[in-house]
């Protein structure tokens, strides 16, 4: 029986270890740090997000038209050809409206920007390695 008590002190002496107590997760609320939300900075931030079809345009542009840079994926709709095309149509159109660049990074993948943050799209020749 004495082993009994023992476990239950050393469960009170170290209430605030959540492995100890029973609890298998992490708080996130509880920790400090950044914030979520705007950089200190206040410079745009980059947003990643799925796109799974035209009805999500107006929360995607709105992001934009706050000055975020944009990662979309669009892998959920890229077997529906004609709802491809209308998504990709009407973000050409927020992105003309905001005067912002939009480009495909990869089979799947566009990258969005607001004003001022242009995207160069040349692709860059293999660059050499410096040797010491």
């Amino acid at each position: 029986m004495g082993w009994l008590r023992r476990k239950k002190e050393v469960e009170e002496e170290y209430p605030e270890d959540d492995v100890r107590i029973g609890r298998t997760y992490i708080d996130l609320g509880m920790l400090k740090g950044r914030e979520p939300g705007p950089s200190k900075a206040g410079g745009p931030l980059v947003k990643f997000a799925d796109i799974d079809g035209y009805r999500q345009i107006p929360e995607l542009s709105n992001l934009v038209y706050d000055g975020n840079i944009l990662v979309l994926d669009f892998t959920p709709i890229a077997n529906d050809d004609l709802e491809l095309k209308r998504t990709i149509t009407e973000l050409k159109r927020v992105v003309e409206d905001i005067n912002g660049d939009i480009a495909g990074i990869s089979q799947n993948l566009l990258l969005v920007t607001p004003k001022g943050i242009g995207i160069d799209k040349k692709k860059m020749k293999r660059i050499e390695r410096k040797r010491f």
